[in-house]
């Protein structure tokens, strides 16, 4: 198995590990392949490690940002994946406009804003329509519920096999999200959780048996590396089955 588990004391240390494995990652590929790329996730945990990216000296004009997903909101507000990530980070360092890569969300149908992120994607990856692009890093993020990304429990973007973006929902509001495929395309996709409350979630993410449809965090195992970062109070009283 690909899976790499690791509870840390807290979540200072949970956010200096993820800052350690990203940053190895995107100074990887471009050594490899001349460029970077990173999907961020939203929510509150992983503000603190945009911030110490902020301050770090990558190469920047290489480094090409996207997100996983994005609530179906105007950039600028504050509810926005796009705007926490650019206070926290990018409007931080020298890093191309060109290079940052956002999910519209101006058009009056969210479909069409998946479809023209979708050909984005396409066209900077080199794709053809029945291809995945190998994002070097995709952070990710759980709910108490299990959902990561905009996959929520039992919404048909759970079903979505042959595309890289879909709409999801979240209590009857749309969102703009990577498919499952997509993320399970990743050289590394990197999770991060912090708090008790995601206990419940963790151990029904990793039961030996359980529901996809109701826990879609399980539908994440990518053909590279998988790696769980999880505070003490997330973490400590997780059974992992190998």
């Amino acid at each position: 198995m690909n899976r790499v588990v690791e509870v840390l004391p807290d979540l200072e240390a949970l956010i200096d590990r993820a800052l350690a494995i990203v940053v190895d990652k995107l100074n990887t590929a471009v050594a490899e392949r001349g460029i970077g790329t990173i999907a961020l996730s939203g929510g509150s945990t992983p503000k603190p490690l945009y911030e110490k990216l902020a301050e770090q000296s990558l190469p920047w004009d290489k480094i090409h940002v996207f997100w996983g997903d994005e609530r179906y909101v105007p950039a600028d507000h504050p509810g926005s994946n796009q705007r926490m990530a650019r206070l926290a980070w990018l409007d931080k360092v020298a890093i191309p406009a060109s290079n940052i890569h956002p999910m519209a969300t101006n058009e009056s149908d969210p479909a069409i804003s998946a479809q023209a992120h979708e050909a984005e994607l396409q066209a900077f990856f080199q794709i053809k329509a029945n291809e995945f692009p190998e994002f070097d890093v995709i952070l990710l993020g759980i709910g108490d519920d299990a959902h990561t990304a905009s996959l929520f429990p039992h919404t048909d973007a759970l079903q979505v096999h042959d595309r890289l973006i879909t709409v999801g929902s979240k209590d009857g509001q749309p969102r703009i999200t990577f498919t499952a495929p997509l993320i399970n395309h990743a050289r590394s996709v990197i999770f991060m959780v912090a708090g008790a409350s995601k206990q419940s979630a963790l151990t029904q993410i990793f039961a030996s048996v359980a529901d996809d449809m109701t826990y879609p965090a399980r539908l994440i195992h990518p053909s590279g590396e998988l790696w769980w970062l999880l505070d003490q109070p997330a973490g400590q009283n997780l059974e992992l089955k190998t």
